[in-house]
């Protein structure tokens, strides 16, 4: 498979990010020896560390260091699971079973995902970004077939943001009444048009903004941030899109305040900052009143789509991995469209 996989990814930068906050007890400057090990899939960095910045005003986040890592989700799902948690309190994937193999190590409760938001932290919709002034013309999933269009993906071996694209493209073709043999037969042509095959989503988006192809399948947000770091492009929310849920864990052994950070995280706080880089919010959070910039419109950010297939619909992500995508060199259903579509 063409792909950009990289061996060790700590981070989109190959650095680990590391954040301190000194002591702030009345004058004596002694550091807390609390300190929150952050692993999670690139794309909700800068959100993160936003409301890292608003947890440390706290009473119960302002002594704490925050040591975090960001890569490939599933790599780095399988680096926490192959270290046993190592320095690792608290985890925020692309997919739930990315959650489910630290689940199934022992390292995060079986019982993670049945609070309000059923585990999910932060979400967002699949979208297609496009070069400034949308040259090619590219209004749906449809377009992506066309000639000329050079698509920029992530790869569902190692980002679960692939996976979620893969979906998107499916459901897409579903939705317009095709039968799963018209799916398969879409889904291989846009496949054909695909020049590049990247490690993360945020690796994909680092891609397409060098001038590597011409069409960007990505998540709602990382357009948006793109478009809040200055980068030229526009995006398209199809009609027909997937709702993109990410979880968020906190590990059995982890410290008490990996907790709170959770409990943070999904406070109207840790939502509003969520918001402002681009995520929908969950749980029962009203984003109205808040600007986004970047977005399509500042005002109102997160429109509506006609058709919003969840991962639910189609029977959740055991169902779905069990047909789609397989792993330990299993081949499934992704793995064959790929082989027919870029057989020479």
């Amino acid at each position: 498979m063409k792909t950009m996989l990289k061996a060790a990814v700590l981070t989109v930068a190959g650095a680990l990010t590391l954040t301190a906050c000194a002591s702030a007890d009345g004058g004596s400057g002694a550091a807390s020896d609390t300190t929150i090990g952050i692993y999670g899939f690139a794309v909700p960095q800068a959100a993160n560390e936003a409301i890292e910045a608003e947890f440390k005003k706290t009473s119960d986040g302002k002594d704490v260091t925050f040591i975090q890592s960001y890569g490939p989700s599933g790599d780095q799902s399988r680096k926490v699971a192959d270290t046993k948690g190592k320095d690792v309190d608290y985890v925020h994937f692309s997919l739930e079973p990315d959650v489910t193999r630290l689940v199934d190590a022992g390292l995060v409760a079986d019982d993670w995902n049945t609070g309000p938001t059923k585990g999910i932290v932060s979400s967002s919709v699949a979208v297609i970004a496009v070069k400034k002034g949308n040259p090619l013309g590219i209004k749906d999933w449809t377009d992506l077939t066309k000639p000329g269009v050079k698509v920029v993906t992530a790869d569902p071996a190692s980002s679960g943001a692939a996976r979620w694209n893969v979906l998107a493209l499916y459901s897409a073709a579903r939705d317009r009444g095709a039968t799963e043999e018209q799916a398969d037969t879409f889904l291989k042509d846009v496949f054909s048009n695909v020049t590049t095959w990247a490690a993360s989503g945020r690796e994909a988006t680092e891609a397409f903004k060098k001038g590597v192809g011409n069409v960007l399948i990505t998540y709602e947000n990382e357009a948006i941030l793109a478009k809040q770091n200055g980068e030229d492009l526009d995006y398209i929310v199809p009609d027909s899109t997937f709702l993109i849920e990410n979880p968020g864990a906190v590990l059995e052994d982890a410290d008490p305040v990996a907790t709170k950070w959770l409990d943070f995280v999904l406070s109207d706080k840790g939502q509003t900052e969520f918001v402002k880089k681009g995520f929908r919010p969950v749980g029962d959070f009203d984003a109205s009143g808040i600007e986004v910039e970047g977005a399509n419109d500042p005002a109102a950010p997160f429109p509506t789509p006609g058709k919003l297939t969840t991962i639910a619909d189609l029977g959740g992500w055991s169902a779905v991995n069990k047909e789609w995508f397989g792993k330990d060199g299993v081949k499934l259903r992704f793995d064959r469209l790929y082989a027919e579509a870029t057989k020479k």
